[in-house]
């Protein structure tokens, strides 16, 4: 059974910074990452990295959030930099699972950016 498990949410203010993780377990995980959700709004590509670590990042958070991984774990990491109340939102963490061919999807976790 795949299970993601996300930590790391919670309130900071905008300049802040949080770190969120993701361990996968179950399947063998290529591509890995986050997408996010804020209030009245559709889900959002944060960014994702493969395995060989390449790796894909919205405009929006583009020299702010920075992904890593530890395939060891099957761990990805997201450190989020100068934090802005527009970053609000529940953020999924996202992996795809090469052996099922399937996408798989954390329960999320609330960030949350006062001004």
């Amino acid at each position: 059974q795949v299970q993601l498990v996300e930590s790391g949410g919670g309130l900071v203010q905008a300049g802040g910074s949080l770190r969120l993780s993701c361990a996968a377990s179950g399947d063998i995980f290529s591509a890995m990452g986050w997408y996010r959700q804020a209030p009245g709004k559709q889900r959002e590509l944060v960014g994702t990295i493969t395995s060989g670590g390449n790796r894909n990042y919205a405009d929006s958070v583009r020299g702010r959030l920075t992904l890593s991984r530890d395939n060891a774990k099957n761990t990805v990491y997201l450190q989020m930099n100068s934090l802005k109340p527009e970053d609000t939102a529940v953020y999924y963490c996202y992996a795809f699972g090469r052996g099922r061919g399937h996408d798989y999807w954390g329960q999320g976790t609330q960030v949350t950016v006062s001004s």
